[in-house]
């Protein structure tokens, strides 16, 4: 029916279409198990506030329970977290708007009027005194258009009302999970928990906002830092290896000798050649560390003449030290495809010890290589 009506004469037109499809509130991002704990708070909720306050009004007659108390229900069970359903704002706001109320309908005989001004009067005195509650506006309305002038009726049902409905929210909230009420933590002085903005920078955009904001400052600092995160795990997610490895990285062979890989490294300032075969498949890979082991460097005593032995090929057909790379690399190598996330590798890098990770292309040939380094900078570029 929705979609037949958009498709008239006036959903035809796409600024239309666009302005009727803008009047559809976006889905809420709770689930079922969420809808199910306010819908039984609201109703557990008024009906232990109902009780008690029938049975304290006898049976004379008098109101016991209010309408806007129901709105009032829906902001402690449904929002614990938002500053327009805190304790003071539910008592203080229902209270302070129905005695503004009442003082309307002494002061002021023309309904209209009084209804108006006892409204505006109730926020405004809600706004000064911290306990702005949108329900406190239907308590003024309420007792205008009831023509309510005695004074003990903000007292019982409104007050009474209010407060055993926050007494029901706190046990209740607390009972399910929720925090309530929520003191609105300020700020600390000192640096931020987060690098991307500070404090300060929050204070300043809510101060340029200028609103009235349904959600506690805390609670909105660390929901953007949780965005902020989960940002960075979704973009980390979305980068593979090729997108960041270094291309057709400098190699050497199984039988290359000792002092043209040390030239290599040296010349090039790298710290690792993968070592292949005559398909460019992963058979070792040769670092710095190796040989170190090779030359037995771990005394450094004639750390120098050590190493040149090593790498300078001795002359004839037999030799007491190894004389090319075969027999000094290191035969286990981790490997990873050009299309494997880069989220992946960073438990590699950050746990295992490893440098350099050699990447294949789907044929198991070597097409890069990503280092710490190229890691570090991804993750710069990433982070702005």
């Amino acid at each position: 029916m929705r979609e037949a009506w958009l498709s008239g004469p006036a959903g035809r037109h796409p600024r239309w279409r666009t302005r009727l499809q803008a009047l559809w509130p976006a889905r809420m991002p709770i689930d079922g198990r969420e809808r199910l704990r306010v819908v039984a708070g609201v109703g557990m909720g008024l009906l232990i506030t109902g009780m008690l306050c029938h049975a304290l009004a006898g049976p004379g007659g008098l109101p016991w329970l209010v309408a806007p108390l129901g709105a009032s229900a829906v902001l402690v069970f449904g929002v614990p977290a938002s500053p327009l359903a805190q304790p003071w704002s539910v008592l203080g706001g229902n209270t302070l708007s129905a005695l503004v109320g009442i003082a309307c309908v002494h002061w002021l005989p023309a309904p209209v009027l009084a209804a108006a001004v006892a409204t505006a009067l109730a926020v405004a005195l809600m706004l000064a005194l911290r306990c702005l509650h949108p329900p406190g506006g239907a308590a003024a309305l309420l007792t205008v258009l009831g023509a309510v002038g005695d004074w003990h009726f903000a007292f019982f049902p409104v007050a009474l009302n209010s407060l055993l409905l926050v007494a029901a929210g706190i046990a209740y909230n607390q009972a399910t999970g929720r925090r309530y009420p929520h003191v609105n933590r300020e700020a600390p002085p000192g640096p931020a928990a987060t690098a991307r903005f500070s404090d300060a920078d929050l204070d300043a955009v809510l101060k340029r906002y200028n609103q009235v904001l349904d959600v506690p400052r805390d609670d909105l600092q660390r929901l953007l830092e949780q965005a902020e995160v989960q940002s960075h795990a979704r973009r980390l997610a979305e980068l593979h290896c090729r997108d960041i490895m270094t291309p057709d990285p400098i190699t050497v062979e199984f039988g290359s000798p000792l002092q043209e890989a040390w030239t290599l490294l040296r010349e090039h300032r790298i710290k690792a050649l993968p070592v292949i075969d005559r398909q460019r498949r992963i058979v070792g890979i040769l670092t710095l560390a190796d040989f170190l082991r090779a030359a037995e460097l771990d005394v450094h005593e004639g750390f120098d003449a050590k190493l040149r032995r090593l790498i300078r090929a001795t002359p004839g057909v037999r030799s007491d030290k190894p004389e090319a790379v075969g027999q000094i690399m290191t035969r286990q190598v981790r490997v990873a495809s050009a299309e494997r996330s880069l989220a992946e590798l960073v438990p590699i890098f950050s746990s295992t010890g490893h440098h350099h990770i050699p990447i294949i292309d789907g044929g198991g040939r070597l097409v890069g290589i990503v280092t710490q380094t190229d890691l570090v900078s991804a993750l710069l570029r990433m982070s702005g």
